[in-house]
Protein backbone atom coordinates (compact mmCIF):
# COMPACT_ATOMS: atom_id res chain seq x y z
CA UNK A 1 0.00 0.00 0.00
CA UNK A 2 1.28 3.22 -1.30
CA UNK A 3 0.17 5.84 0.84
CA UNK A 4 0.30 9.43 0.22
CA UNK A 5 -0.92 12.59 2.80
CA UNK A 6 -2.58 15.17 1.41
CA UNK A 7 -2.71 18.89 2.91
CA UNK A 8 -5.98 20.49 1.78
CA UNK A 9 -6.67 24.23 2.38
CA UNK A 10 -10.28 25.82 1.32
CA UNK A 11 -9.52 26.67 -2.24
CA UNK A 12 -12.26 23.63 -3.86
CA UNK A 13 -9.84 24.13 -7.22
CA UNK A 14 -6.40 23.81 -5.29
CA UNK A 15 -7.79 20.89 -3.80
CA UNK A 16 -9.00 19.43 -7.67
CA UNK A 17 -5.73 20.15 -8.93
CA UNK A 18 -3.80 17.88 -5.86
CA UNK A 19 -6.26 15.46 -6.49
CA UNK A 20 -5.87 15.27 -10.15
CA UNK A 21 -2.12 15.10 -9.41
CA UNK A 22 -2.47 12.15 -7.16
CA UNK A 23 -4.62 10.28 -9.79
CA UNK A 24 -1.73 11.07 -12.10
CA UNK A 25 1.19 9.64 -10.32
CA UNK A 26 2.17 5.65 -11.76
CA UNK A 27 -0.15 3.13 -9.59
CA UNK A 28 1.60 -0.18 -9.22
CA UNK A 29 -0.75 -1.36 -6.21
CA UNK A 30 -3.06 0.15 -4.04
CA UNK A 31 -2.73 3.52 -3.12
CA UNK A 32 -4.46 5.44 -0.64
CA UNK A 33 -4.38 9.01 0.19
CA UNK A 34 -5.25 10.51 3.53
CA UNK A 35 -6.95 14.10 3.25
CA UNK A 36 -5.71 16.17 5.79
CA UNK A 37 -6.82 19.52 6.80
CA UNK A 38 -5.42 22.23 9.53
CA UNK A 39 -7.78 24.26 11.08
CA UNK A 40 -6.07 27.67 11.79
CA UNK A 41 -7.17 28.84 15.03
CA UNK A 42 -8.70 25.88 17.63
CA UNK A 43 -11.69 25.67 15.85
CA UNK A 44 -13.66 27.06 17.89
CA UNK A 45 -17.36 25.98 16.56
CA UNK A 46 -16.30 22.41 15.93
CA UNK A 47 -15.97 22.19 12.36
CA UNK A 48 -14.91 18.59 10.87
CA UNK A 49 -12.74 17.97 7.77
CA UNK A 50 -15.77 16.44 6.13
CA UNK A 51 -17.21 19.68 6.20
CA UNK A 52 -14.48 21.55 4.19
CA UNK A 53 -15.90 21.82 0.93
CA UNK A 54 -12.34 21.41 -1.07
CA UNK A 55 -11.55 18.53 1.04
CA UNK A 56 -14.70 16.59 -0.13
CA UNK A 57 -14.29 17.95 -3.85
CA UNK A 58 -11.14 16.06 -3.80
CA UNK A 59 -12.49 13.20 -2.20
CA UNK A 60 -15.02 12.65 -4.58
CA UNK A 61 -12.41 12.88 -7.54
CA UNK A 62 -10.15 10.37 -5.97
CA UNK A 63 -12.73 7.95 -4.91
CA UNK A 64 -13.90 8.37 -8.53
CA UNK A 65 -10.62 6.94 -9.73
CA UNK A 66 -10.50 4.17 -7.63
CA UNK A 67 -8.60 5.69 -4.76
CA UNK A 68 -9.12 4.37 -1.30
CA UNK A 69 -9.48 8.21 0.86
CA UNK A 70 -9.21 8.59 4.98
CA UNK A 71 -9.51 11.77 6.73
CA UNK A 72 -7.27 13.52 9.64
CA UNK A 73 -7.70 16.98 11.00
CA UNK A 74 -5.55 19.20 13.04
CA UNK A 75 -6.04 23.02 14.88
CA UNK A 76 -3.01 25.24 15.10
CA UNK A 77 0.53 24.61 13.94
CA UNK A 78 0.08 23.62 9.91
CA UNK A 79 3.14 22.79 9.17
CA UNK A 80 3.63 21.08 12.10
CA UNK A 81 0.36 19.20 11.73
CA UNK A 82 1.08 18.34 8.88
CA UNK A 83 4.42 16.39 9.38
CA UNK A 84 3.26 15.03 12.50
CA UNK A 85 0.31 13.42 10.86
CA UNK A 86 2.58 12.37 8.22
CA UNK A 87 4.07 10.31 10.80
CA UNK A 88 1.18 9.11 12.34
CA UNK A 89 -0.04 7.62 8.90
CA UNK A 90 3.00 6.34 7.58
CA UNK A 91 2.69 8.63 4.59
CA UNK A 92 5.37 7.91 1.81
CA UNK A 93 4.59 11.40 0.34
CA UNK A 94 3.23 14.58 0.94
CA UNK A 95 1.09 16.33 -1.40
CA UNK A 96 0.69 20.24 -0.93
CA UNK A 97 -0.89 22.75 -3.06
CA UNK A 98 0.87 26.95 -1.51
CA UNK A 99 -1.19 29.61 -1.52
CA UNK A 100 1.02 31.87 -4.45
CA UNK A 101 2.19 34.55 -2.30
CA UNK A 102 4.32 36.64 -3.51
CA UNK A 103 8.41 36.87 -2.29
CA UNK A 104 7.75 39.57 0.12
CA UNK A 105 4.33 37.90 1.57
CA UNK A 106 6.85 34.89 2.06
CA UNK A 107 9.57 36.90 4.03
CA UNK A 108 6.86 38.39 6.23
CA UNK A 109 4.45 35.49 6.87
CA UNK A 110 6.37 32.55 6.26
CA UNK A 111 5.18 29.59 4.01
CA UNK A 112 3.67 26.31 5.44
CA UNK A 113 4.98 24.42 2.16
CA UNK A 114 8.39 25.76 2.67
CA UNK A 115 8.36 25.10 6.27
CA UNK A 116 7.07 21.49 5.32
CA UNK A 117 10.00 21.11 2.67
CA UNK A 118 12.84 22.43 4.88
CA UNK A 119 11.37 20.29 8.16
CA UNK A 120 10.37 17.11 6.57
CA UNK A 121 12.61 14.62 5.48
CA UNK A 122 9.65 12.57 3.48
CA UNK A 123 9.22 13.09 -0.69
CA UNK A 124 6.77 16.25 -1.15
CA UNK A 125 4.84 16.74 -4.59
CA UNK A 126 3.86 20.27 -4.83
CA UNK A 127 1.10 21.24 -6.75
CA UNK A 128 -0.21 24.53 -8.80
CA UNK A 129 3.33 26.49 -7.15
CA UNK A 130 3.03 29.26 -10.12
CA UNK A 131 -0.46 29.59 -9.63
CA UNK A 132 -1.16 33.44 -7.29
CA UNK A 133 -3.80 33.14 -4.82
CA UNK A 134 -7.20 34.82 -5.48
Amino acid sequence: MYRILAAIGTDEDRALEQAKAIADLPRDGDVSVTLFHDFDDENPQGASVHQVAAVRRAAEYLEDEGIEVTYAEASGDAAAAILDTAEEVDADLLCLAPRGRTPAGKALFGSVTQQVLLEGSRPTLVVGAGRPSE
